[in-house]
């Protein structure tokens, strides 16, 4: 992918898709205060279109059905591709050793709140709960790529799961210290989060090596 306007034509490293993705959930973040704000007012739309800066939309006949396209989920984007597309793709992600341990992760503090109801309302294991899930989300982003161009994209990716999983580790010794587990439950705990992180490390070399091999080491930032 081409760089930042004034930038030279490259292939985007980690660092960059890591801009771009910041850049992103600035700007999501800032599109659903502005939802929330104005979400029961008849300009709704052109209101948000307005504050988000996207003039193309104010000027167009119709403008709104694209305002209200832009709130869909990028997994409706797979409508558009045939059958045997879609369904390889999930099975790329899906089948993958690295994810399948961190949805393993999910399911389990899944089955931890069950036994324990009063879990979910304590933060720590809010904490660890939200930041599982958002480092399996972000395997499967970084993992359902098939475009070897983008090595850096699935990095960048990489790297979010990784911070995600960091918490989660944060969280799990939270709640041991407040007892609020037991020790037996916070190694099962431990192995599973050892068991994705080292995963992603792991992962995140081999691409590093992989864009050092393509690229070359004078276009990677290490």
């Amino acid at each position: 992918m081409a760089g930042y306007e004034g930038e030279s034509e490259r292939m985007w490293d980690e660092y960059d898709w890591e801009r771009f993705l910041r850049e992103q959930d600035q700007k999501t973040e800032k599109y659903m205060q502005l939802l929330e704000k104005y979400l029961d007012d008849p300009q709704r739309d052109e209101i948000i279109a307005r504050e988000m800066g996207w003039t193309q939309l104010l000027d167009a006949k119709d403008w709104s059905a694209e305002v209200d396209a832009l709130l869909d989920e990028d997994p409706e984007e797979d409508d558009d591709l045939e059958p045997d597309q879609g369904a390889k793709s999930v099975e790329t992600f899906e089948e993958h050793s690295l994810y399948r341990a961190a949805f393993a992760l999910t399911i389990w503090i899944d089955q931890l709140f069950d036994q324990k109801p009063l879990l979910q309302n304590e933060p720590a294991a809010i904490k660890l709960a939200t930041h599982s899930a958002l480092a399996s989300a972000k395997l499967a982003a970084a993992l359902s790529g098939d475009d070897v161009d983008e090595i850096g994209m699935t990095i960048a990716y990489l790297k979010r799961a990784l911070k995600a999983i960091t918490i989660s580790m944060d969280a799990a010794a939270q709640l041991l210290s407040e007892k609020l587990i037991t020790r037996a439950q916070h190694s099962v705990l431990q192995q599973r989060l050892f068991q994705v992180r080292d995963g992603i490390i792991t992962l995140m070399g081999e691409y590093r090596s992989e864009w050092r091999r393509r690229f070359g080491s004078e276009g990677y930032r290490s």
